[in-house]
């Protein structure tokens, strides 16, 4: 399989720097970024976008992050690796990420599991990451970019 096209994000000028800036705004609230790797490779699991699970699970090893807990994000709820917080991002990612499948896409029982565990800066920087990652798996997915390459 090749690229249908070169990476959207780097063909329209200013794109790239503009989506960019989201993590670096993200990282200015203290949220973990350990967490928000996890989070990436979550919903980067469900959208089905190889670039990004190439990608983020290399970053977060290199923040530390253990194989044991990388290999379990997508069984998150029956394994111990997890804290509360943690899973109340996971949680969060989920929701947000498949917002189409269901009339209540973001419920109040998981919104307010993350709002316990993340002050509102820190929660709103989960959510502008998670739909940051779901931006990029969308580009990634609809022009078929292939993990492991340089974009062009």
């Amino acid at each position: 399989m090749t690229a249908r096209m070169g990476n959207p994000a780097l063909l329209v000028p200013g794109a790239m720097p503009a989506l960019l800036s989201i993590a670096k705004a993200v990282a200015k609230t203290g949220i973990s970024e350990r967490t928000l790797e996890l989070a990436h490779i979550r919903a980067s699991q469900i959208n089905s976008c190889g670039v990004c699970l190439d990608m983020h699970p290399k970053i977060a090893k290199k923040l530390g992050e253990t194989d044991e807990r990388i290999h379990a994000v997508a069984g998150w709820r029956d394994t111990p690796y997890f804290t509360d917080a943690e899973r109340a991002a996971l949680a969060l990612a989920e929701a947000v990420t498949r917002v189409a499948d269901t009339s209540d896409p973001v419920p109040d029982a998981v919104y307010e599991e993350a709002a316990r565990h993340y002050d509102e800066p820190q929660l709103a920087a989960l959510i502008l990451s998670i739909a940051t990652v779901n931006v990029w798996n969308r580009i990634n997915v609809a022009t078929r970019q292939m993990a492991g390459t340089a974009w062009s």
